[in-house]
């Protein structure tokens, strides 16, 4: 429950940070500064996540290649126990 309430009090400062004080009276204007901001961290981001999602891919191939593996084994674990 804290930390919903926690989340509400920093999105709500947050949209009074970003609101122009000329328009609606009240805000901190920094607005243009957000855009900035995103402008460039977006492409920071997508190069971090980027490669994120190759170490994942990775990983993935890595994981089924050894499932695979195990399963030829349980296979033939199998085959030579029916056999006997």
């Amino acid at each position: 429950m804290k930390a919903l309430i926690l989340g509400f009090i920093l999105i709500a400062a947050a949209v009074f940070a970003i609101l122009p004080c000329a328009v609606i009276g009240f805000g901190l204007g920094w607005g243009d500064d957000v855009l900035t901001f995103l402008k460039g961290g977006a492409p920071v981001l997508a190069i971090f996540f980027g490669i994120i999602a190759v170490f994942i891919g990775i990983a993935d191939m890595k994981d089924r290649a050894e499932a695979k593996k195990e399963e030829k084994t349980q296979n033939a674990q199998d085959t030579a126990s029916t056999e006997s």
